[in-house]
């Protein structure tokens, strides 16, 4: 049997690693082809080669740099999958395939590596997505922090199928999968040491078989997002300008946890506001909304689906919200950056 050089606790990335000969290959073969190993990999050439299915292809690519790079509910290797097969979801594609790209930062230890590499296979198999191929750089220590990932991934939308910010439409309902702010939370109750009586888990998660399902119950939804940085104030602000609408947002319809919204009142912060991993955000006409929001609570990722609000005529393109007692107020873009570096 193989001895596994990158067991051992004690080894850190060095810079040749990074350098393209023998430490560099073995790396590869002993921590990245151990846990993400399939036909397209072992290629072992500089591009994956594979056969283009029939429909529209779908491409998104996207950098993670979380801080901490393990959180309560995952870590940034799970969190780089995640993303981007949602990102390629939410045009209602179904995602193939991704292509990973590392940097590691020297002193990095090899067992964190290998953890975060066991997580993206893991991930990737529940996904049902391939890593096809890859890229690793070493930069010196202090020019990175730890490790950063970039995943581009691929997918195809079935003909007929078209999701698009463009296809809203005023009188569509707006609908979101379950409850908001659990990830930005996760991330900063891990940052800033803080304890609660209830654990505060991270929401990151992929959602293309949510997504899949949606579809099929309902064809004619016509746009998705998920709203992960500036959460969910920023991502209805950002649909609203660019489908030239209104919005308007019942606050007691949101889903959010107790332990969430004691948090968010704790330390400040909006529960609007801060990011979700594995949430997403649905318009569909709204005679269709209600048996949509049904289907979609047989899923485990959808079982807190509510309808939010609706979408309106408004030339400003202004989102509000209406509070229980008839009040109402502009859920207006954040200013800032309330949680840095969250994804």
């Amino acid at each position: 049997m193989k001895h596994d050089t990158y067991s051992n606790a004690a080894r850190q990335i060095n810079m040749t690693h990074g350098a393209g000969g023998k430490a560099s290959a073995e790396l590869i073969e002993e921590i990245f082809l151990k846990h993400l190993d399939n036909p397209w990999l072992r290629q072992g050439n500089d591009q994956a080669l594979f056969e283009v299915q029939k429909g529209r292809m779908v491409m998104s690519t996207d950098g993670h740099v979380v801080s901490p790079i393990f959180f309560p509910g995952g870590n940034i290797g799970s969190l780089s999958v995640h993303g981007t097969v949602n990102d390629v979801a939410m045009s209602g594609a179904k995602p193939l395939y991704i292509a990973l790209s590392v940097i590691l930062e020297e002193g990095f230890p090899i067992d964190q590596l290998s953890a975060i590499v066991r997580s993206i296979a893991e991930a990737a198999s529940e996904a049902n997505v391939r890593i096809v191929t890859g890229d690793t750089k070493v930069v010196e220590k202090g020019s990175a922090d730890g490790i950063f990932i970039t995943t581009t991934g691929v997918g195809v939308v079935p003909d007929g199928l078209h999701l698009s910010v463009d296809q809203v439409r005023p009188g569509d309902a707006i609908i979101l999968s379950g409850s908001i702010g659990d990830h930005g939370i996760a991330i900063m109750s891990k940052r800033e040491n803080l304890e609660f009586e209830t654990d505060i888990l991270s929401d990151t998660a992929s959602l293309n078989c949510l997504v899949a399902a949606m579809v099929e119950q309902c064809p004619d939804i016509s746009c998705m997002r998920d709203p992960t940085r500036g959460g969910l104030s920023a991502t209805l602000n950002e649909i609203s300008r660019q489908a030239k609408v209104g919005m308007e947002v019942q606050e007691d319809a949101i889903p959010i946890k107790p332990q969430v919204r004691a948090a968010c009142e704790l330390l400040g912060l909006d529960p609007v506001n801060i990011a979700n991993e594995g949430k997403l955000i649905a318009f569909c006409p709204q005679d269709q909304a209600e048996a949509l929001v049904a289907s979609m609570q047989q899923h485990p990722l959808g079982k807190d689906a509510a309808i939010i609000g609706q979408v309106t005529e408004d030339d400003r393109n202004m989102v509000s919200m209406k509070n229980a007692f008839g009040g109402s107020r502009i859920m207006d873009w954040l200013s800032g950056e309330q949680l840095p570096r969250i994804c």
